[in-house]
Protein backbone atom coordinates (compact mmCIF):
# COMPACT_ATOMS: atom_id res chain seq x y z
CA UNK A 1 0.00 0.00 0.00
CA UNK A 2 1.50 3.14 -0.61
CA UNK A 3 2.16 5.40 2.14
CA UNK A 4 2.92 9.49 2.47
CA UNK A 5 6.15 8.80 2.56
CA UNK A 6 6.18 7.19 -0.71
CA UNK A 7 4.15 10.09 -2.71
CA UNK A 8 6.74 12.84 -1.04
CA UNK A 9 9.77 10.52 -1.97
CA UNK A 10 8.87 10.40 -5.62
CA UNK A 11 7.09 14.37 -5.80
CA UNK A 12 11.38 15.12 -4.47
CA UNK A 13 12.54 13.12 -7.27
CA UNK A 14 10.50 14.92 -9.68
CA UNK A 15 11.83 18.30 -8.93
CA UNK A 16 15.47 16.97 -8.10
CA UNK A 17 15.73 17.44 -4.24
CA UNK A 18 17.06 13.89 -4.32
CA UNK A 19 18.22 11.36 -6.44
CA UNK A 20 17.79 7.55 -7.74
CA UNK A 21 18.23 6.10 -5.21
CA UNK A 22 17.91 8.83 -1.77
CA UNK A 23 15.99 9.30 0.58
CA UNK A 24 14.59 12.68 1.83
CA UNK A 25 16.08 13.55 5.26
CA UNK A 26 13.92 13.50 8.19
CA UNK A 27 13.37 17.37 8.17
CA UNK A 28 12.49 17.31 4.50
CA UNK A 29 9.97 14.48 4.70
CA UNK A 30 8.25 16.44 7.82
CA UNK A 31 8.16 19.77 5.82
CA UNK A 32 7.24 17.84 2.41
CA UNK A 33 4.51 15.89 4.92
CA UNK A 34 3.00 19.43 6.23
CA UNK A 35 2.32 20.57 2.78
CA UNK A 36 0.71 17.28 1.37
CA UNK A 37 -1.83 17.56 4.69
CA UNK A 38 -2.07 21.34 3.24
CA UNK A 39 -3.05 20.00 -0.23
CA UNK A 40 -5.46 17.41 0.79
CA UNK A 41 -7.11 19.73 2.88
CA UNK A 42 -7.48 22.41 -0.52
CA UNK A 43 -8.62 19.63 -1.86
CA UNK A 44 -11.39 19.27 0.32
CA UNK A 45 -12.93 22.41 -0.67
CA UNK A 46 -13.06 21.52 -4.12
CA UNK A 47 -16.24 20.09 -5.47
CA UNK A 48 -15.20 17.49 -8.14
CA UNK A 49 -12.24 16.58 -6.08
CA UNK A 50 -14.24 14.59 -3.33
CA UNK A 51 -15.07 11.58 -4.59
CA UNK A 52 -17.09 10.31 -2.23
CA UNK A 53 -20.62 12.02 -0.07
CA UNK A 54 -20.55 10.92 3.76
CA UNK A 55 -23.83 9.83 5.39
CA UNK A 56 -24.44 11.49 8.68
CA UNK A 57 -27.44 9.65 10.48
CA UNK A 58 -28.80 10.97 13.89
CA UNK A 59 -32.21 10.37 15.49
CA UNK A 60 -33.91 13.90 16.52
CA UNK A 61 -34.74 14.02 20.23
CA UNK A 62 -38.43 14.99 20.49
CA UNK A 63 -38.73 19.12 21.35
CA UNK A 64 -35.09 19.31 20.04
CA UNK A 65 -34.71 21.72 17.16
CA UNK A 66 -30.63 22.09 17.35
CA UNK A 67 -27.92 19.69 17.30
CA UNK A 68 -23.79 20.27 17.41
CA UNK A 69 -21.46 18.48 15.04
CA UNK A 70 -18.15 17.77 15.26
CA UNK A 71 -15.67 16.95 18.07
CA UNK A 72 -17.58 16.74 21.18
CA UNK A 73 -20.43 17.62 18.93
CA UNK A 74 -23.55 15.47 19.59
CA UNK A 75 -23.95 13.95 16.33
CA UNK A 76 -22.33 11.05 16.38
CA UNK A 77 -22.54 6.77 17.68
CA UNK A 78 -21.71 5.21 20.52
CA UNK A 79 -20.80 1.45 20.47
CA UNK A 80 -19.19 -1.64 21.65
CA UNK A 81 -16.32 -2.72 19.35
CA UNK A 82 -12.90 -4.03 18.79
CA UNK A 83 -10.20 -3.82 16.48
CA UNK A 84 -7.87 -6.06 14.86
CA UNK A 85 -5.30 -5.01 12.17
CA UNK A 86 -7.60 -2.71 10.48
CA UNK A 87 -11.03 -4.32 10.73
CA UNK A 88 -13.21 -3.16 13.02
CA UNK A 89 -15.93 -5.24 14.36
CA UNK A 90 -19.24 -4.72 15.84
CA UNK A 91 -21.68 -7.26 16.95
CA UNK A 92 -25.70 -7.35 16.83
CA UNK A 93 -27.24 -5.08 18.74
CA UNK A 94 -23.53 -3.25 19.71
CA UNK A 95 -24.69 0.14 18.65
CA UNK A 96 -26.52 2.21 21.77
CA UNK A 97 -26.18 5.55 19.98
CA UNK A 98 -26.52 6.59 16.23
CA UNK A 99 -25.00 5.11 13.02
CA UNK A 100 -22.09 4.05 12.17
CA UNK A 101 -20.40 5.58 8.55
CA UNK A 102 -17.80 6.16 6.61
CA UNK A 103 -15.78 9.05 7.68
CA UNK A 104 -16.12 8.83 11.54
CA UNK A 105 -13.42 9.08 13.95
CA UNK A 106 -13.08 7.07 16.76
CA UNK A 107 -12.12 7.08 20.49
CA UNK A 108 -11.97 4.68 23.05
CA UNK A 109 -10.17 2.58 25.65
CA UNK A 110 -7.15 1.45 23.78
CA UNK A 111 -8.05 2.83 20.49
CA UNK A 112 -4.80 4.32 18.33
CA UNK A 113 -5.89 8.26 18.06
CA UNK A 114 -7.02 9.54 15.03
CA UNK A 115 -8.37 6.27 13.91
CA UNK A 116 -11.01 7.06 11.65
CA UNK A 117 -13.58 4.58 9.36
CA UNK A 118 -12.33 4.01 5.70
CA UNK A 119 -14.37 1.40 4.31
CA UNK A 120 -17.73 -0.87 4.66
CA UNK A 121 -17.00 -4.56 4.92
CA UNK A 122 -20.05 -6.58 6.11
CA UNK A 123 -21.82 -3.64 7.63
CA UNK A 124 -23.09 -0.93 5.19
CA UNK A 125 -24.22 1.80 7.10
CA UNK A 126 -27.07 4.01 6.32
CA UNK A 127 -28.97 3.01 8.93
CA UNK A 128 -29.21 3.20 13.05
CA UNK A 129 -28.09 0.22 15.27
CA UNK A 130 -25.78 -1.46 12.18
CA UNK A 131 -23.67 -4.29 13.72
CA UNK A 132 -21.27 -5.63 11.19
CA UNK A 133 -16.77 -5.11 10.17
CA UNK A 134 -15.58 -2.15 9.29
CA UNK A 135 -11.96 -1.29 7.60
CA UNK A 136 -10.26 1.70 9.73
CA UNK A 137 -7.31 3.60 9.12
CA UNK A 138 -4.53 2.51 11.19
CA UNK A 139 -3.99 -0.87 12.06
CA UNK A 140 -3.74 -1.90 15.75
CA UNK A 141 -5.29 -3.92 18.63
CA UNK A 142 -7.87 -2.72 20.89
CA UNK A 143 -10.08 -5.40 23.18
CA UNK A 144 -14.01 -4.87 23.45
CA UNK A 145 -14.56 -1.68 24.43
CA UNK A 146 -17.23 1.45 24.24
CA UNK A 147 -16.32 3.34 21.44
CA UNK A 148 -17.72 6.98 20.87
CA UNK A 149 -17.51 8.56 16.98
CA UNK A 150 -17.67 11.65 15.85
CA UNK A 151 -18.30 13.25 12.40
CA UNK A 152 -15.99 15.78 11.15
CA UNK A 153 -17.67 19.21 10.69
CA UNK A 154 -19.07 19.51 7.56
CA UNK A 155 -18.45 22.29 5.13
CA UNK A 156 -21.36 22.43 4.18
CA UNK A 157 -25.22 19.81 4.16
CA UNK A 158 -26.12 19.23 0.06
CA UNK A 159 -29.16 16.96 0.77
CA UNK A 160 -30.97 14.93 2.95
CA UNK A 161 -33.93 12.48 3.97
CA UNK A 162 -35.47 11.87 7.10
CA UNK A 163 -36.50 8.11 7.99
CA UNK A 164 -39.39 7.48 9.95
CA UNK A 165 -41.04 4.25 11.24
CA UNK A 166 -44.69 2.65 9.79
CA UNK A 167 -47.14 2.39 12.75
CA UNK A 168 -50.31 0.52 12.29
CA UNK A 169 -52.81 0.78 14.89
CA UNK A 170 -50.03 3.20 17.09
CA UNK A 171 -47.38 0.46 16.83
CA UNK A 172 -44.34 0.17 15.10
CA UNK A 173 -44.22 -2.15 11.82
CA UNK A 174 -40.94 -4.19 12.42
CA UNK A 175 -38.29 -3.17 9.94
CA UNK A 176 -41.01 -0.36 8.60
CA UNK A 177 -39.97 2.92 7.73
CA UNK A 178 -40.66 5.64 4.99
CA UNK A 179 -38.22 8.28 3.83
CA UNK A 180 -39.11 11.91 3.48
CA UNK A 181 -37.08 14.52 1.68
CA UNK A 182 -35.45 17.23 3.40
CA UNK A 183 -35.25 20.99 2.21
CA UNK A 184 -31.91 22.60 2.92
CA UNK A 185 -32.33 25.74 3.72
CA UNK A 186 -30.28 29.06 3.29
CA UNK A 187 -29.73 31.69 6.50
CA UNK A 188 -32.09 33.83 4.47
CA UNK A 189 -34.98 31.34 4.05
CA UNK A 190 -34.67 29.90 7.28
CA UNK A 191 -34.82 33.20 9.09
CA UNK A 192 -38.09 33.82 6.81
CA UNK A 193 -39.79 31.35 9.13
CA UNK A 194 -41.95 33.33 11.60
CA UNK A 195 -42.46 30.06 14.19
CA UNK A 196 -39.31 28.11 14.28
CA UNK A 197 -40.65 26.05 17.40
CA UNK A 198 -43.69 25.02 15.52
CA UNK A 199 -44.39 21.38 16.53
CA UNK A 200 -44.50 18.70 13.60
CA UNK A 201 -44.54 15.14 13.28
CA UNK A 202 -40.51 15.43 12.01
CA UNK A 203 -38.23 17.58 10.42
CA UNK A 204 -39.27 18.60 7.13
CA UNK A 205 -36.03 20.79 6.56
CA UNK A 206 -32.62 22.33 8.33
CA UNK A 207 -30.42 24.95 8.01
CA UNK A 208 -27.22 24.74 8.70
CA UNK A 209 -24.33 26.75 10.16
CA UNK A 210 -20.97 25.96 9.95
CA UNK A 211 -19.30 28.13 12.49
CA UNK A 212 -15.11 27.68 13.27
CA UNK A 213 -15.28 24.60 15.44
CA UNK A 214 -18.52 22.94 16.07
CA UNK A 215 -20.97 23.05 13.10
CA UNK A 216 -25.01 23.84 14.19
CA UNK A 217 -28.09 22.32 12.86
CA UNK A 218 -31.09 23.53 13.30
CA UNK A 219 -34.45 21.44 12.41
CA UNK A 220 -38.04 22.71 11.19
CA UNK A 221 -40.29 22.10 12.18
CA UNK A 222 -39.73 20.82 16.26
CA UNK A 223 -40.02 17.01 15.45
CA UNK A 224 -41.69 14.13 17.89
CA UNK A 225 -39.79 11.63 15.56
CA UNK A 226 -37.56 10.69 12.44
CA UNK A 227 -33.99 9.99 12.11
CA UNK A 228 -32.09 12.56 9.71
CA UNK A 229 -30.01 11.01 6.90
CA UNK A 230 -27.54 13.97 5.73
CA UNK A 231 -25.44 14.04 2.86
CA UNK A 232 -21.94 16.04 2.66
CA UNK A 233 -19.21 16.19 0.95
CA UNK A 234 -16.63 13.97 2.62
CA UNK A 235 -13.28 16.01 4.34
CA UNK A 236 -10.26 14.30 2.95
CA UNK A 237 -8.27 12.57 6.53
CA UNK A 238 -5.08 14.55 7.28
CA UNK A 239 -1.86 11.75 7.53
CA UNK A 240 -0.80 11.73 10.65
CA UNK A 241 2.79 10.26 9.79
CA UNK A 242 4.60 9.51 7.09
CA UNK A 243 3.56 6.08 7.50
CA UNK A 244 -0.07 5.89 7.18
CA UNK A 245 -1.54 4.28 4.63
CA UNK A 246 -2.90 6.21 1.64
CA UNK A 247 -6.58 4.52 1.16
CA UNK A 248 -7.64 6.90 -2.06
CA UNK A 249 -9.24 5.66 -5.22
CA UNK A 250 -7.06 5.08 -9.03
CA UNK A 251 -5.58 8.19 -10.01
CA UNK A 252 -5.29 10.47 -6.87
CA UNK A 253 -1.60 8.82 -6.19
CA UNK A 254 -0.54 10.17 -9.08
CA UNK A 255 -2.51 13.47 -8.84
CA UNK A 256 -0.93 13.68 -5.02
CA UNK A 257 2.86 13.15 -6.34
CA UNK A 258 2.42 15.71 -9.05
CA UNK A 259 0.84 18.41 -7.54
CA UNK A 260 2.46 17.96 -4.47
CA UNK A 261 6.30 18.72 -6.43
CA UNK A 262 4.60 21.51 -8.14
CA UNK A 263 4.13 22.71 -4.58
CA UNK A 264 7.66 21.61 -3.51
CA UNK A 265 9.34 23.92 -6.65
CA UNK A 266 9.41 27.42 -5.23
CA UNK A 267 10.77 25.62 -1.69
CA UNK A 268 13.86 23.88 -3.34
CA UNK A 269 14.42 27.09 -5.14
CA UNK A 270 13.67 25.14 -8.96
CA UNK A 271 13.18 28.18 -11.27
CA UNK A 272 14.04 25.79 -14.55
CA UNK A 273 11.43 27.22 -17.01
CA UNK A 274 11.11 23.71 -18.74
CA UNK A 275 11.07 21.76 -15.49
CA UNK A 276 8.06 24.12 -14.11
CA UNK A 277 5.98 23.55 -17.03
CA UNK A 278 6.27 20.00 -17.38
CA UNK A 279 5.41 19.54 -13.37
CA UNK A 280 2.22 22.33 -13.83
CA UNK A 281 1.36 20.04 -16.69
CA UNK A 282 1.32 16.92 -15.24
CA UNK A 283 -0.71 18.17 -11.89
CA UNK A 284 -3.03 20.06 -14.15
CA UNK A 285 -3.63 16.40 -15.87
CA UNK A 286 -4.08 14.67 -13.04
CA UNK A 287 -6.69 16.88 -11.16
CA UNK A 288 -8.81 17.35 -14.67
CA UNK A 289 -8.34 13.56 -14.72
CA UNK A 290 -9.63 12.96 -11.00
CA UNK A 291 -12.41 16.03 -11.82
CA UNK A 292 -14.11 14.50 -14.84
CA UNK A 293 -14.64 11.00 -13.49
CA UNK A 294 -16.23 12.81 -10.44
CA UNK A 295 -18.34 15.24 -12.38
CA UNK A 296 -21.97 14.97 -11.55
CA UNK A 297 -25.20 16.29 -13.43
CA UNK A 298 -25.83 20.11 -11.93
CA UNK A 299 -28.91 19.69 -9.23
CA UNK A 300 -32.26 21.00 -10.64
CA UNK A 301 -33.35 23.84 -8.27
CA UNK A 302 -36.30 23.56 -6.50
CA UNK A 303 -38.40 25.74 -3.61
CA UNK A 304 -38.01 24.59 -0.37
CA UNK A 305 -41.01 22.84 0.37
CA UNK A 306 -40.92 23.33 4.04
CA UNK A 307 -42.28 27.10 3.37
CA UNK A 308 -44.80 26.48 0.81
CA UNK A 309 -48.45 26.74 2.44
CA UNK A 310 -50.27 24.20 0.15
CA UNK A 311 -50.23 20.74 -0.28
CA UNK A 312 -47.07 18.70 0.72
CA UNK A 313 -44.95 17.23 -2.21
CA UNK A 314 -43.79 14.15 -0.62
CA UNK A 315 -45.33 11.06 0.81
CA UNK A 316 -46.89 12.22 3.91
CA UNK A 317 -50.43 12.07 2.03
CA UNK A 318 -50.61 8.36 3.42
CA UNK A 319 -50.28 9.63 7.24
CA UNK A 320 -53.20 11.75 6.98
CA UNK A 321 -55.06 10.86 4.15
CA UNK A 322 -53.76 14.02 2.12
CA UNK A 323 -56.16 16.13 4.57
CA UNK A 324 -55.39 19.30 5.96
Amino acid sequence: MTQPIDIITRAMKDIGAVAAGEVPTADEAQDALDMLNDLVAQWSNENMMVFYRSEIIFQTTQNQVQYTIGPSGQMGAIFTGSISGTTLTVPANGVTAGGINIGMTLSGTGITSGTRIVGFVTGAGGNVNEGGTYTVSQSQTASSTTITAYYERPLNIESGFVRVATQQGGTNIAGGYLDYPLSILSLEEYESIGIKQLNGPWAKAIYYQPSELLGTIYVYPNPSQGELHLFTQTIFRQFQTLNDTISLPEGYNMALRWCLAERLLPMYGKTNAVQIGMINAFAAQGKATIKRTNMKPAQIARYPEALMVGRAKDAGFIMDGGFR
